[in-house]
């Protein structure tokens, strides 16, 4: 392999190790009790924004090396995903929550 591949599979490696790390913290912290109220919903949301940081950097490859358009895009692109997933579940759970009671 060339060092560019190594560096690359390097790259990709400790981001997806970072990637189950961050997947797993919030697991172990509901499954296994450790925290409850506030405290549980913190944790989640620090692992969650972590890991679209994780995603960023390692995968899309988002860096200080490239244009400021090219990070504007990949940041205004994650803003988006995210407010899609996180609103579309909030309205899912809400319309739920008003069909149960």
């Amino acid at each position: 392999m060339t060092p560019t591949a190594e560096r690359s599979l390097t790259t990709y490696l400790v981001g997806f190790v970072l990637a189950v790390v961050l997947t797993a913290i919030p697991f172990a912290v509901v499954w296994g009790g450790l925290l409850t109220g506030p405290a549980v919903y913190a944790v989640i949301a620090v692992a969650a924004v972590l890991q679209v940081m994780v995603h960023l950097v390692f995968f899309l490859h988002l860096n200080f090396k490239s244009t400021p358009a090219e990070n504007l895009f990949f940041l205004a692109f994650a803003a988006v995903l995210i407010i899609i997933m996180v609103g579309g579940s909030l309205w899912i759970m809400t319309d739920l929550h008003h069909r149960m009671m």
